[in-house]
């Protein structure tokens, strides 16, 4: 198996197929063996210390001149010789694009006649989306018993936290910024996320691509709760971002999140940004940030953090 997305690799070894991967992208990091595994893509923009700013002129400069902002290593692709390769056409900013790939393995398989490996293109949209791709990868790989018990218990966490949701009475107003600068708000599974948790989300749609939006709309939804998660920023880099450009904002101190003090920083990298195993703490996740009191713990250790945004430094408790 070749994986061509952090979520796919991830759920190759929820499904104990790690000894059966031999190729990843530069992103895989999660679990740690996905590390020492062969990478046969790396990134032709720079983004180390760029802002969002930068990172999204960057990236859409890319786009317009029809470039591709990943490149697949195609020698070294032949030379692992899959018989699966798993990617996406959902996204052509986190990914390689899939019509890249697709010619990669046309070219590859010219060469060598004997490759003919399957390509299995993953657009989940939805939470019970994300957990088919589980499913689907299991039954590719051969092993489809594998994802039942896997599943089953997914389903039943989910459960707990759907309960919990139905059961609030007040669901606060909701802000999952997916971008900063520009902001864009919550799209595919996120809002969801969201829902089932006991909130309501704003200025997203769910199962639809997110989308940008203008800062004047969320002020005009005045949320209640802010969670910033920008897709691809680990925590810290998600802190000092926030830091440098959310307080600049025409009355975001005047918000309510911002004033109750329920502004938290997420690991998007890690979590609501990847739809594989996690997808399920990061529904638990949201759970402890909208019901801090009854959800207590529910997160993983160093996912989020509380950060004060209103102008005094340093404030920012640690979790």
């Amino acid at each position: 198996i070749v994986s061509l997305l952090p979520s796919t690799t991830e759920i190759v070894y929820a499904l104990g197929l790690g000894d059966s991967l031999v190729g990843v992208t530069h992103e895989c990091d999660f679990p740690d063996a996905a590390r020492s595994k062969p990478i046969v893509t790396h990134s032709v923009l720079d983004h180390s210390g760029a802002t969002s700013e930068e990172i999204d002129h960057a990236v859409r400069q890319q786009l317009r001149a029809g470039l591709s902002l990943y490149d697949l290593d195609t020698a070294r692709l032949a030379q692992l010789a899959p018989d699966l390769i798993l990617t996406q056409a959902l996204c052509d900013v986190c990914a390689v694009a899939y019509n890249q790939v697709e010619r990669a393995v046309r070219d590859v398989s010219a060469e060598y006649a004997a490759l003919a490996p399957q390509v299995l293109s993953l657009e989940p949209n939805s939470l019970d989306d994300v957990l088919a791709t589980v499913a689907t990868v299991a039954a590719a790989a051969g092993v489809p018993e594998r994802a039942d018990a896997l599943l089953a218990g997914w389903r039943e966490r989910i459960a707990r936290v759907r309960d919990l949701g139905a059961r609030t009475a007040y669901r606060p107003r909701v802000a999952c910024l997916e971008w900063l600068d520009p902001i864009f708000g919550p799209g595919h599974w996120l809002p969801e996320l969201v829902e089932i948790a006991g909130g309501r989300a704003g200025f997203g749609t769910k199962h639809q691509d997110s989308r940008r939006v203008a800062w004047g709309d969320v002020i005009a939804f005045a949320p209640e709760v802010i969670v910033i998660t920008p897709c691809g920023f680990d925590l810290a880099h998600t802190i000092e971002e926030a830091r440098n450009v959310l307080p600049n904002r025409p009355g975001w101190h005047v918000l309510p999140a911002v004033r109750q003090g329920r502004v938290y920083a997420v690991d998007g990298n890690a979590y609501f940004s990847r739809p594989g195993p996690r997808i399920v703490e990061s529904l638990e996740l949201m759970a402890e940030l909208l019901n801090p009191v009854e959800c207590a713990g529910w997160a993983p250790a160093g996912s989020w953090q509380q950060v004060d945004l209103t102008g005094e430094p340093d404030a920012v408790r640690h979790v």
